[in-house]
């Protein structure tokens, strides 16, 4: 019996050690930095960032890997103070509930074993999410309600149009104040149920993209084996978004998808984090004719900022697919959308964006036209489009 309560004694502080490690070096592996800070740049770039009023991004995963966003963190990308370095007034923080093993551009089956359900178990979350995507959605959420109630007054949940503008109104006499938002990457996380889209919506999540990286109920994914576009669920599941006030984002939907969105949806769309296949010609990216779609309806694109969806060097190819969208449909149609924290290498983390703002600068951008896309466009989106 001692010999038995023993090995379970030793199981029990190995659980913990691994806790305590193997999240945290899984991360470092999967978020580098390719540039580490600090990041400089002219005093003249400098000094534009410095008088942006509102600079957001539309997606980070770094709920994923269970850091303490209220604590500087010293790996991945995306922190409560690192927003605060950076002046960062909007981060979007997304949801990965399930990531196929052998993860790629090309092609990917729902069946094969998933990546998310280890990480789960070594970061020591609940038994009740080790194999439920969609109480792994609502841990994550619950999550980032706890990391903006840590911060008291100084971060504000957004979920409503209310919401948005008291932070617009709170940082005009303290930049301190930061505000989060809630989205799911893979209508996969609420398990074919329009019940669990009421849920994860009172649970503050106001958008979803309905594909990842494979099929799923909702229908195809750009990295899927079958290319269809919504199934009769998926087109249910849209029109309950549209109801709730739940932003469809389009970013590794399936060209079909794309266009059954646009055509069904009655509210204005989002690509979260995306290319453009005029700098980089891969079937993850956003063709002239979909980026003009979206346009039209009124939608939003964000440009990411990693190899795979922009290219190498990323920091030109984030530029020119900024840049692109800008001269095909207008300004007011583009924003970042980093992909901070989502198993990216990328050129800087988030107090990197200066760069972003020299780089627009020496490509002719106005001062107008780069605070547009540092986040006046997504400020004016959600408050044309929150509810």
């Amino acid at each position: 019996m001692k010999k038995f309560l023993f090995f379970l004694l030793l199981l029990f502080v190995i659980y913990l050690i691994g806790i305590n490690t193997v999240p945290q070096y899984i991360e470092s592996q999967r978020n580098p930095v390719k540039l580490s800070a600090p990041y400089t740049v002219s005093p003249e770039a400098q000094a534009l960032y410095d008088r942006l009023d509102f600079i957001a991004d539309l997606h980070c995963d770094a709920l994923l890997w269970g850091r303490n966003l209220n604590k500087r963190g010293d790996r991945g990308h995306v922190d409560f103070p690192r927003m605060r370095e950076a002046h960062v007034a909007l981060e979007m923080f997304t949801i990965v509930s399930k990531s196929p093993a052998g993860q790629n551009m090309q092609s990917n089956s729902e069946d094969t074993f998933d990546n998310i359900t280890p990480l789960t178990i070594a970061k020591g979350e609940s038994p009740w999410n080790w194999f439920s995507l969609i109480n792994r959605t609502l841990s994550q959420s619950e999550a980032l309600a706890e990391f903006v109630n840590n911060e008291g007054e100084k971060a504000i949940f957004i979920k409503t149009k209310a919401d948005l503008e008291n932070l617009i109104e709170a940082r005009k006499s303290d930049k301190q104040v930061i505000g989060a938002m809630l989205g799911i990457e893979g209508g996969h996380a609420i398990e074919a149920s329009l019940e669990n889209l009421e849920k994860v919506h009172a649970a503050g999540v106001r958008m979803i993209g309905p594909t990842h990286f494979f099929d799923n109920e909702f229908g195809g994914s750009a990295h899927g084996e079958n290319g269809l576009g919504l199934s009769d669920f998926g087109k249910s599941a849209v029109q309950k978004m549209n109801e709730l006030g739940i932003f469809i984002d389009l970013a590794h939907s399936s060209p079909a998808i794309v266009d059954d969105v646009l055509e069904i949806t009655t509210k204005p769309v989002m690509v979260s984090h995306t290319g453009v296949r005029a700098v980089l010609d891969s079937q993850r990216n956003l063709s002239d004719t979909q980026i003009q779609k979206i346009a039209a309806n009124g939608g939003i694109i964000g440009i990411a900022f990693f190899g795979m969806a922009v290219g190498e060097p990323e920091l030109p190819n984030i530029i020119a697919s900024i840049k692109h969208v800008r001269d095909l449909v207008g300004i007011e149609y583009v924003a970042l959308g980093s992909d901070y924290d989502g198993s990216v290498a990328v050129p800087f983390d988030i107090t990197g964006l200066p760069l972003i703002v020299e780089g627009l600068m020496n490509a002719g951008f106005t001062e107008d036209e780069i605070r547009a896309v540092m986040g006046e466009n997504v400020k004016n989106f959600f408050l044309k489009n929150l509810e």
